[in-house]
């Protein structure tokens, strides 16, 4: 069965946010609408999960400055704070809070901050692998070896700098003191470098979500259910290992889904997840 998508545009201070709705407006079933959020990546990565559930109203969308969505403030960082304001006034445009969120990466990290800000907004935050370096028992080493990615792509290019990106989040366990600068080629990547320093995993663009410090009391106190997840694929890399310790400040075990940590994603963006077994997973974790 194909859900039908409308495509809008709501604006908000210092950015006019590109969102998708796919299904009825308030949702026929009176279940809540299902967001799924993430950053830095934008709603093409959650076609193949959306499409899994024609039976949920499911919106998704653009982060500020990021895919469809332009911005007016004069900056080019991504804050989650920001983001989950931009989410607050997401929900009261619907008109259908509070709603059930699947939160990947980055924008597990707005989830957090959006319920910490605006508990009200969310029935049920599940939050996969979300990249937050001050949890960690490593956390210096940590982000030593996340300045020296952005050195790295700012010194040598994009190819370069993902190949040493890669290797940082694929590392196992504990952080070494410093980490070795792999050979892009080694790894299909470009040796050559295009003159573009605008990549946001890469830049430092992104530096306010992976030092975000979760307000554990916050959260705890909230009426939101948060729930805390990392990819099986993921197993001691450093998402699953800050998701594991963000679980253990909340006072939970950590939640395992399918696959890895873009796990909810078909072959049509990269390397390929699981999604229908994602899908699954996430059906019976929202219903608790």
């Amino acid at each position: 069965m194909t859900t039908a998508m409308s495509t809008h545009t709501l604006q908000v201070p210092g950015a006019a946010l590109a969102y998708d709705v796919r299904g009825p407006l308030p949702p026929a079933d009176g279940q809540p609408p299902l967001l799924m959020i993430a950053q830095p990546m934008d709603v093409g990565g959650f076609s193949a999960l959306a499409g899994l559930f024609p039976d949920r109203t499911v919106v998704t969308y653009d982060p500020r400055g990021l895919g469809r969505s332009t911005r007016s403030d004069g900056r080019t960082d991504n804050d989650p704070e920001r983001q989950a304001a931009d989410l607050h006034l997401l929900v009261e445009a619907l008109g259908a809070g509070p709603v059930d969120v699947l939160a990947s990466s980055g924008g597990a990290v707005t989830g957090l901050a959006w319920v910490t800000a605006h508990p009200d907004d969310v029935r049920t935050l599940v939050g996969h692998e979300p990249p937050l370096l001050p949890v960690l028992p490593d956390a210096e080493r940590a982000f030593a070896a996340e300045r020296q990615v952005q050195r790295v792509y700012a010194e040598r290019g994009w190819g370069a700098g993902m190949a040493a990106f890669i290797a940082l989040t694929s590392w196992q366990g504990e952080l070494p003191e410093e980490m070795a600068a792999p050979d892009p080629a080694a790894l299909g990547l470009p040796t050559e470098d295009d003159g573009s320093r605008t990549d946001p995993l890469l830049s430092g663009v992104s530096n306010a979500v992976t030092a975000y410090r979760p307000d554990v009391e916050a959260l705890r106190s909230a009426p939101t259910r948060v729930v805390i997840a990392a990819g099986v694929e993921s197993q001691n890399t450093l998402t699953w290992r800050t998701a594991a310790a963000t679980a253990e400040l909340l006072g939970q075990e950590l939640t395992v889904f399918p696959s890895h940590h873009g796990g909810f994603m078909g072959g049509e963006h990269g390397y390929a997840g699981q999604p229908e077994a994602f899908a699954e997973r996430l059906r019976g974790v929202l219903a608790g």
